[in-house]
């Protein structure tokens, strides 16, 4: 009688932990996956890379942060700085003029870039709004389906975008993430993340870039689409030379 007691008591210790492990909010979900990729080193490092054919730097993050973007253009090389109080375009070090919608046009083409290469950082931005939606399963291992809108105050051109991160579930890392966009008629793509590597305890990946084969496929069914192989790749997001500085 006495064993019976104790392993009944040993089952409900167990079966309250594993109902408080299940009883995260996105919020919570969102701080782990923050942490385990790199936390408060965000804002304490000098970050570059390259993208495609351009070289990307960041210093800090958010108000105090200063985005750039390098490139050479016809011979010459432009340096795109973004800072909280403005955007400005230098050529051969010389300050361009740029029309205001010039202006930020650049300054959300920088911005995304640096967003994405920090995600999931990003998702405790003051204009974010995160929900905690069904739990799913992509290629065997389980996720928290998390999805992110955004306030227009703050939300950038792009502010009515939705947002879906798949955090998995044990190592709290998001290895999936899809997005619907209005612009060029709008659309829909999912992202696989994959060469992960961690550079002076900061967290990068590359993405396997997909769209859908028909347009019954919407950011609500998106990953039931990938399980069953009814994305195309479209392309493929590769950072290269990323550095990292304290």
């Amino acid at each position: 009688m006495k064993n019976i007691f104790v392993l009944f008591v040993f089952c409900s210790i167990l079966s309250c932990k594993e109902k408080k492990k299940e009883s995260l909010t996105a919020q919570q979900i969102v701080d782990k996956a923050i942490e385990v990729s790199g936390g408060e080193l965000f804002t304490k490092s000098k970050i570059s890379f390259d993208f495609r054919d351009k070289h990307y730097i960041s210093e800090g993050i958010g108000n105090n942060g200063v985005l750039k973007r390098v490139f050479d253009l016809e011979g010459k090389t432009v340096e795109d700085v973004k800072s909280k109080a403005k955007f400005e375009r230098y050529i051969d070090g010389t300050l361009e003029v740029l029309h205001d919608t010039v202006a930020y046009k650049y300054d959300n083409a920088v911005n995304s870039v640096h967003y994405f290469v920090k995600l999931p950082y990003g998702l405790n931005d003051p204009a974010v709004n995160k929900s905690l939606l069904e739990e799913v399963t992509l290629k065997g291992k389980d996720y928290y389906k998390i999805k992110v809108t955004f306030d227009q105050n703050g939300g950038g051109e792009d502010f009515e975008d939705t947002y879906l991160y798949w955090i998995n579930k044990e190592t709290f890392k998001p290895d999936y993430l899809a997005y619907d966009f209005h612009v060029n008629e709008g659309g829909v793509r999912f992202r696989v993340a994959y060469n992960e590597r961690y550079i002076e305890g900061i967290r990068f990946v590359d993405y396997e870039n997909y769209q859908p084969k028909d347009d019954a496929t919407t950011i609500n069914n998106i990953d039931a689409k990938y399980e069953s192989a009814d994305l195309e790749l479209l392309s493929k997001i590769e950072l290269k030379n990323i550095s990292v500085e304290r």
